[in-house]
């Protein structure tokens, strides 16, 4: 199991924190990040309760189909790849936001594996300095939007 865990306090205030970083065209803030949005016919967590929406991220060589899973606005939100090349076994993403003095602590966590016929533990040391590099740049450039 690849556990991806970081952390970042951002000098800015946790509600345009947490809807910068819940906003999906936000992901393309990492390099190898081309485009992620809501599905159509998704309609986005905060205007809805009764149903998980949906987003896609395509990047360089790979693509997910992420259901946001619990929306808590804008303390948390938590989402599960429900299908991706290359394959992922995704236990859970979350991103926690607790107020930080006048900013924002951020707390980015992620669990996956990936099965054996996609590569197994070999993949699985490609994506995890991958996917840890696209998650802090995500983080800065969310750190220069708002604390400038």
């Amino acid at each position: 199991m690849v556990e991806i865990h970081l952390e970042r306090t951002i000098a800015a205030p946790v509600e345009k924190v947490f809807d910068w970083l819940a906003d999906p065209a936000s992901l393309t803030a990492a390099p190898a990040v081309l485009r992620a949005k809501w599905v159509k016919d998704s309609p986005s967590p905060e205007k809805t309760s009764a149903i998980r929406p949906v987003r896609e991220v395509f990047g360089v060589g790979a693509w997910f189909r992420e259901e946001i899973t619990a929306y808590d606005r804008p303390h948390s939100y938590s989402y599960l790849i429900v299908s991706s090349f290359p394959p992922f076994q995704h236990e859970s993403g979350t991103l926690t936001f607790t107020p930080a003095g006048d900013g924002t602590h951020v707390d980015w966590l992620t669990n996956y594996t990936h099965p054996g016929r996609a590569g197994g533990k070999v993949l699985e040391r490609v994506t995890r300095p991958l996917l840890s590099s696209s998650f802090n740049a995500i983080l800065t450039a969310c750190a220069k939007a708002l604390e400038a």
